[in-house]
């Protein structure tokens, strides 16, 4: 069933209560918040438009009171359809003054002259906002500290809802569905292009609303990368073909990958894929509420190793998933974030089959307060066939 669109009000209340406790703890006065996650967390403002780097967004969201937005005229009307009821504009484009004299001024009326605005400036965060004007912003603000927030919105957004677990949850199922249907739309000769573009085509009858992350490979014997787009060499027999899909509905995303083999695949590369479905089964029954990030990338790789594999060469085994493709934690030997009831995770191991060819494996799970629990429709251990 597909669940609502949108969040009651109630729900960002909640957000915004659970944020200002944390920035009361933290000894953050008020946040500024400039890329579109944080901005749609806590107001639920949505736009494609963000796709523009011309104009900055701004959110304030003080230690009391509802989020302030400062934000360019163009957005007034889409801002005021959500639960933001302070809404304060500027015309832009306007290089000489981008929203830094509006954002000083609501600054200096929420919180005063003295006071520590908190910024997220560590890992997985960005700036959206040039740095000379951020620059210009701290210098006209010289009583206020602009200090790095990022263990706030990570303790927020690590966590999420049972309305957005419904989200996540509902989008995973109508791709596993697409992926389902894979053999049956592809054969041999199709180029990777229109394999791609037949995928996108089935996805959005499917009803997700986009895809804005679709790589993949098909190459005998396995793959090199896995982040690349299409070319247009045609499927022949014996190539491993792979997708890995980032869909979204409603602003959330599902991030998990399918492989087929062209007619019969080797025996190597059947091991292979059996071997990451093991590794993916391992790291799922380890993500126990209390178990660490580093736990579950240490089982996947225990699996891996005793098959005769090297643990992961890209880094990392998986990550947290939700308004973006890729969230906190990151499942790796030194991230040893706890896991708790309401993260959504990607396992994703890989391994080298030979020194040019290797293979990657992706579901999405939740943890729940008995365990862990499948989004997507577990892949088969056997490699599916085409043709």
């Amino acid at each position: 069933m597909m669940p609502p669109r949108g969040f009651s009000e109630a729900e960002f209340d909640a957000r915004l209560g659970r944020g200002q406790d944390l920035m009361a703890a933290s000894g953050v006065d008020a946040l500024l918040l400039t890329t579109e996650p944080e901005v749609r967390y806590f107001s639920g403002f949505r736009t494609p438009f963000w796709q523009s780097p011309t104009r900055p967004w701004f959110l304030i969201v003080p230690g009391a009171g509802k989020p302030v937005a400062v934000i360019p005229e163009i957005g007034y009307q889409a801002m005021a359809e959500t639960w933001v009821e302070d809404i304060r504009t500027w015309s832009a484009p306007r290089p000489a003054d981008e929203g830094v004299s509006l954002v000083t001024e609501t600054i200096r009326e929420l919180v005063g002259d003295r006071a520590v605005v908190g910024v997220p400036t560590g890992p997985e965060t960005t700036l959206r906002m040039p740095l000379n004007d951020y620059a210009r912003l701290t210098a006209s603000l010289p009583g206020v500290h602009f200090g790095d927030a990022t263990q706030v919105i990570k303790n927020l957004r690590m966590v999420k809802s049972e309305t957005e677990i419904a989200k996540i949850s509902h989008v995973c199922r109508v791709t596993s569905a697409a992926f389902a249907a894979v053999p049956q739309n592809v054969s041999q000769g199709h180029r990777l292009s229109e394999v791609f573009r037949s995928f996108k085509i089935d996805l959005l009858t499917r009803g997700v609303d986009d895809i804005p992350y679709l790589v993949g490979a098909a190459a005998p014997g396995g793959y090199a990368s896995v982040i690349s787009p299409p070319d247009e060499r045609p499927l022949t027999h014996g190539d491993v073909l792979m997708l890995d899909a980032g869909a979204v509905w409603d602003g959330y995303f599902c991030d998990f990958d399918r492989n087929f083999a062209l007619g019969l695949a080797s025996p190597d590369v059947r091991r292979g894929h059996r071997t990451l479905r093991r590794a993916v089964e391992a790291g799922c029954v380890t993500a126990q509420p209390g178990a660490t990030s580093a736990e579950v990338f240490a089982a996947m790789a225990a699996v891996l190793e005793g098959a005769g594999y090297a643990a992961s060469s890209v880094g990392r085994m998986g990550h947290g998933l939700g308004m973006q493709l890729t969230e906190w934690p990151s499942l790796t030997p030194a991230d040893h974030t706890p896991l708790v009831p309401g993260m959504v995770l990607a396992l994703e191991p890989s391994l080298q089959i030979n020194p040019d060819h290797g293979l990657v494996h992706e579901e999405n799970i939740v943890i729940r307060e008995d365990g862990p629990q499948w989004l997507t429709q577990p892949a088969s251990a056997e490699l599916p066939q085409i043709g």
